[in-house]
Order: C-alpha cells, then sequence, then structure tokens
C-alpha cells in the first residue's frame, strides 16, 4: 500500500514541479501579467514591475521566451526597439494567476484578522 502511495505522490509532484520551474521565483509572475496587458518595451516593463533590477529583468525575460510563453521582436532602427509580448500560451496562466490572486487576497485578510487579535 505504502508503494501505491508514494507513486501517487510522485505523479502529482512531476509535474507540479515541472510547473514551479517555469513561474517560480519573485518577478516571474509578474513580468507575465505586465505583458499580458499588451506588448511592452524592455523600459516600460521595468517601470511596471517595481523593484526588478534591469539584470534580473533581462534574466527572467530570457528564461519566459526559452519557455515559449513571450516572445521578443527587434524592430530596426535607428533607433533599435526591442519590444516583448505574451504569446497566447503564456494567456493559459491566467486561470491560475488569478486563483493566486484570489488566495493572496484572502491570505493578506486572514493575516490582518489574525495581526488585529494579536494587537488586542
Amino acid at each position: 500500500m505504502l508503494r501505491h502511495d508514494i507513486a501517487q505522490c510522485s505523479a502529482t509532484l512531476s509535474p507540479l514541479r515541472s510547473a514551479l520551474a517555469v513561474v517560480s521565483g519573485k518577478w516571474k509572475l509578474q513580468i507575465l501579467v505586465a505583458l499580458m496587458s499588451g506588448a511592452r518595451h524592455f523600459r516600460g516593463l521595468e517601470r511596471s514591475v517595481p523593484g526588478i533590477s534591469t539584470k534580473v529583468l533581462a534574466k527572467e525575460l530570457k528564461d519566459l521566451e526559452a519557455h515559449q510563453l513571450i516572445a521578443r521582436t527587434v524592430h530596426p532602427g535607428p533607433p533599435v526597439v526591442v519590444e516583448y509580448e505574451a504569446l497566447p500560451y503564456a494567456h493559459t496562466l491566467a486561470p491560475v494567476i488569478s486563483t493566486l490572486r484570489e488566495w493572496g487576497q484572502q491570505h493578506q485578510q486572514r493575516l490582518g484578522t489574525l495581526l488585529d487579535t494579536l494587537e488586542q
């Protein structure tokens, strides 16, 4: 019976690990949300995701592009313009992002209620 439980757990965790490998970290989901509202230039993304450094944004964009969630287009200049956009595949994450946002709101309320209780 134990072997079945381990196999079942592994079957559940394997795709979860794959998903988290794509969207894990502090910035990837924030970048995707910014891009899902329309194509953006690098500096516009930097402003849309407060606190991200230029170096980290560049790395995360490359990673999201490698996972085929975003496209990078270079428009020849002068000046040369680089634009990023969320691909249709990225939009398959919209329900996941929405659910995480809702859970986050509930969690903030729960923590707020808990903190209010502790302060009394």
